[in-house]
């Protein structure tokens, strides 16, 4: 640990998972049916609010919610209740599947578009030095 700041945690212990630490453990909530907490373990609001979020929307969830214990710890607690006709695990999964799909489609979208814009730059660099060589550089 750092000297100076006792209380942070040194930059890599931020996201990387120890030996033998699990990225994701499960706990049954008796306090609701239907109902599991998920602690997740190296993670934030990023990922605590994108997974809530997408499992509101979802037809057999009820309730999602997600909270940070305190901000030098960093784990997130996201708790599911469902309908009864999935797990929240199952939730879970499904609304996993459908983000890196999605952000899947978006990385490759962004890609094309960039390499798009890259052709058309190349393109209109070309212009110019054609321009310039054949005495169209717009002086008169």
């Amino acid at each position: 640990m750092n000297a100076k700041h006792n209380n942070s945690l040194d930059g890599f212990e931020l996201f990387l998972l120890s030996d033998g630490e699990k990225k994701i453990t499960e706990k049954v909530f008796t306090g609701m049916s239907n109902t599991s907490d998920f602690i997740l373990m190296k993670e934030d609001h990023t990922l605590g609010n994108l997974l809530s979020e997408r499992l509101k929307q979802a037809p057999h969830v009820m309730m999602a919610g997600y909270k940070i214990g305190h901000p030098n710890v960093p784990e997130v607690l996201l708790r599911i209740q469902t309908d009864g006709s999935i797990t929240p695990r199952e939730a879970l999964v499904t609304a996993c599947k459908q983000l890196v799909a999605a952000y899947g489609q978006l990385g490759r979208e962004f890609q094309k578009e960039l390499a798009l814009r890259q052709y058309a730059d190349q393109g209109d660099q070309a212009n110019a030095n054609n321009n310039n060589n054949n005495g169209m550089g717009g002086g008169y």
